[in-house]
């Protein structure tokens, strides 16, 4: 009908009234909803052969890849009793500033010039080593006197016994001339008493010759006895010498010993300065560290002891540092049946916490609010949750994380792994099997 006219018949007759047209609409509904069963079969058979990454999916937190970069906690090396606080919880401070003041609880530290003293007696054990190095100069000089006076009176000594010597060698040459002209003596004593007796020779030539022979005998005997007292001046030159050699060899023993003596003293003392020098060091040390500082550059944000006058132990934790800069990275845990799935510079998909993100793990390039990452680091152990630990960082040639990550936010990894088509993936997903062993070079 053309519907010219303005009183159309649709506002008074309804389809509904007559049969033909109710079973014509009918028809027209059938093919409809057929043609789209038929091609939601097919988007479906054909979407069973798309291109699915298969992935592993993990929790875990916003941690810094760097370990000095880590929040840390800062103790004091010695025990002290808290003075005073330099810094509040969210402050600011640069490496080196002080963070609290400690005072000193340990009784042998608490002479406030202990420094000063302990100064004193290093110098007085220097003094005392110059001395001991003074006297031991001072004893070698008498050991040089000694051995010059020792070698002088050996050599006067020699020099007698050669010199008495050469006497005993003259007197016995003496002794035996006066022997050979006692001999004489004696035969013209015998020839004149027998000239005598014959009446030759008178009596006063007898008598001439015995005082002759008696004059020879009294000269042998003294050049006898003067040649057994040269004898024994040289036996007690002999012996004087001797004694010579062991009296200084007595007295340069003791010198040694005195010397030995200085010298074991010196070496004590140094011993005794070196470890006064040790002392000296670690009380100035010791005095540098009741103030407290900062390791580097960080916020304060927490502290953990906070009264006034509370005492700190050594290796106690104070505060709670967050460096300034720091370099991100996803700290996750896997299961032990998908680690060796896992390799060392493998992409990621990353989705933080508060940040909106439509995730499709197994369509990494649809998924959006998501970043890349990559693998840097696997354990070799298991974690006390029974997971093992992955370390993700940022991937360079994605976009960059975003700059308000805070450290121990929370974060949800897909770790990308090859690809397969859909219909498999589902296959592997209702049978609970694992994602297909593969090794890098088949990636």
């Amino acid at each position: 009908m053309l519907n010219i006219s303005h009183n159309s018949l649709y506002n008074h007759i309804t389809g509904d009234e007559i049969n033909t047209y109710k079973s014509l609409r009918k028809k027209h509904k059938s093919k409809l909803l057929l043609l789209i069963s038929i091609s939601v079969l097919v988007v479906n058979l054909v979407a069973l052969f798309l291109p699915w990454t298969q992935n592993i999916d993990a929790k875990g937190y916003v941690t810094t890849i760097n370990p000095s970069q880590q929040p840390q906690s800062i103790q004091s090396v010695i025990s002290g009793k808290l003075e005073k606080w330099y810094v509040r919880e969210g402050d600011f401070v640069e490496k080196g500033d002080t963070i609290v003041f400690i005072s000193e609880v340990k009784s042998e530290y608490f002479d406030p010039e202990l420094v000063e003293r302990t100064n004193e007696q290093v110098n007085a054990n220097i003094e005392s080593i110059q001395s001991y190095e003074e006297k031991v100069k001072s004893i070698e000089l008498q050991q040089q006197a000694m051995i010059k006076n020792r070698d002088l009176k050996i050599e006067t000594t020699k020099n007698k016994i050669i010199q008495l010597k050469r006497e005993i060698t003259s007197d016995s040459i003496d002794l035996a001339a006066f022997e050979l002209m006692l001999d004489v003596a004696n035969k013209q004593y015998e020839r004149t008493k027998e000239l005598y007796e014959k009446g030759i020779k008178s009596k006063t030539d007898l008598e001439t010759k015995s005082i002759k022979q008696r004059e020879m005998t009294s000269k042998v005997v003294v050049q006898k006895n003067k040649l057994d007292n040269q004898t024994n001046k040289l036996f007690n030159l002999e012996l004087e010498l001797s004694s010579i050699k062991a009296e200084y060899a007595d007295k340069i023993a003791k010198s040694e010993s005195d010397k030995f003596s200085a010298i074991s003293s010196k070496l004590d003392t140094r011993a005794k300065a070196a470890k006064l020098k040790n002392s000296l060091r670690n009380y100035e040390v010791r005095q540098n560290l009741y103030y407290v500082t900062a390791p580097q550059s960080g916020y304060i944000t927490k502290a953990i002891k906070k009264g006034i006058g509370e005492i700190i132990k050594e290796g106690n934790d104070i505060v709670t540092i967050m460096p300034k800069s720091f370099d991100l990275a996803i700290e996750i845990y896997v299961k032990p049946m998908d680690l060796p799935l896992i390799f060392k510079e493998e992409k990621t998909r990353i989705q933080f916490d508060g940040w909106p993100a439509i995730v499709f793990s197994g369509w990494p390039n649809i998924s959006t609010g998501t970043y890349g990452g990559e693998v840097v680091a696997i354990d070799r152990i298991i974690s006390k949750n029974g997971l093992y630990r992955v370390l993700i960082a940022p991937n360079e040639d994605d976009k960059k994380w975003p700059d308000v990550l805070r450290i121990g936010s929370g974060a949800k990894a897909f770790v990308l792994l090859r690809d397969v088509p859909l219909w498999y993936e589902l296959w592997r997903q209702l049978n609970g099997f694992p994602p297909d062993f593969y090794s890098k070079e088949d990636a």
